[in-house]
């Protein structure tokens, strides 16, 4: 029992004594309980519940509403990155080490604002889950995005209550200015065939989000060597260790999405070369291979190039999507 109390009291001085008086009063600050609930219950809702009330329902159609809502993130998201520009990152802030402004200056109290809407922020982004699974688009919501999405505001939450600017909001300075790019990339997304066509560069947000884990795993590590400016060193390896967790999350996504799936797209072009190839020579009388197969062989590649394809596009009507995974299916048999 003296225990519980010891570890209670402990606990209260740490959140009311040894936090950011500044940041104490804004919402959901007090502890961070209620934002792993929240976390909590968004990983319920698009794992179980979600696919559960959606399973005898068709897919919402969704492109007016992706379409505002990602021009929505891209205004929330330079805000943002103004703002974290004005506050420090590109106003006096030095990138070797800077350390948090406690004071009540315009300017440190702009950061530690900037900081609460950065972590508010996070909970906006739940709502890209939401419309996969009202889409039907379960393939979008993989182990990766519910941990990336269902983790940051908790993670957020300890910088504004502690930490509300100096080293470690660059990661915020860098997040934002992708997060720019990456929704304006599913706005266009969302627009239809006329403007998916343009958009071959996808794959290439995923390399500029490694990047800017590389670059805050570096920002971040740097200070182990040399804190001259008694940043709180436990800051540093949290954000450190967590872009080395996303780092290797992201780096594996890519493999599967696009390494792998680039080498079956060689094979299966090479396969449709070969039975390109035997359907001529037969033609010609050279070969006596059954035309029927080689059609079928044909077809299924022509079939599982395009399946491919379209999952790569989250923008993709997702009944069109499931048709071709019953015709995959079916030639699997």
């Amino acid at each position: 029992m003296e225990y519980l109390t010891n570890f209670y009291d402990g606990w209260r001085d740490l959140m009311d004594n040894k936090s950011d008086p500044r940041t104490r009063d804004y919402p959901l600050m007090s502890s961070p309980f209620p934002t792993i609930a929240i976390s909590l219950t968004y990983a319920y809702i698009v794992k179980v519940l979600g696919p559960k009330l959606m399973e005898n329902r068709k897919p919402f159609e969704l492109r007016k509403v992706l379409i505002v809502y990602n021009a929505l993130q891209v205004v929330f998201s330079a805000w943002l990155f103004y703002e974290s520009c004005l506050g420090g990152w590109l106003n006096g802030y030095n990138f070797r080490c800077e350390p948090v402004d406690y004071s009540y200056s315009p300017k440190a109290i702009r950061t530690a604002e900037g900081c609460w809407w950065y972590y508010f922020s996070k909970f906006t982004e739940f709502f890209d889950t939401f419309f996969f699974v009202m889409r039907k688009r379960y393939d979008q919501v993989s182990t990766l995005h519910v941990i990336h999405h269902g983790i940051m505001p908790v993670s957020v939450w300890w910088g504004v209550k502690f930490t509300p600017g100096g080293h470690s909001t660059f990661f915020g300075f860098l997040n934002t200015f992708v997060h720019i790019i990456m929704y304006a990339y599913y706005m266009l997304a969302a627009m239809g065939p006329k403007v998916q066509r343009y958009l071959w560069w996808k794959k290439y947000l995923t390399v500029l989000q490694m990047i800017q884990f590389v670059l805050v795993m570096v920002h971040s590590f740097q200070l182990f060597f040399k804190n001259d400016c008694n940043y709180p060193i436990g800051f540093a390896y949290f954000i450190g260790a967590h872009a080395v967790m996303f780092y290797f999350l992201f780096s594996n996504f890519y493999k599967r999405a696009y390494v792998k799936r680039e080498g079956k797209d060689k094979s299966a072009v090479k396969a449709n070369g070969h039975a390109n190839g035997h359907a001529k020579a037969l033609k010609d009388g050279d070969v006596t291979t059954t035309p029927t197969r080689n059609g079928q062989a044909n077809g299924f590649h022509n079939t599982f190039s395009k399946f491919t394809t379209e999952m790569c596009n989250p923008a993709l009507n997702s009944q069109s999507t499931a048709r071709q995974r019953v015709v995959v299916n079916a030639g699997n048999k």
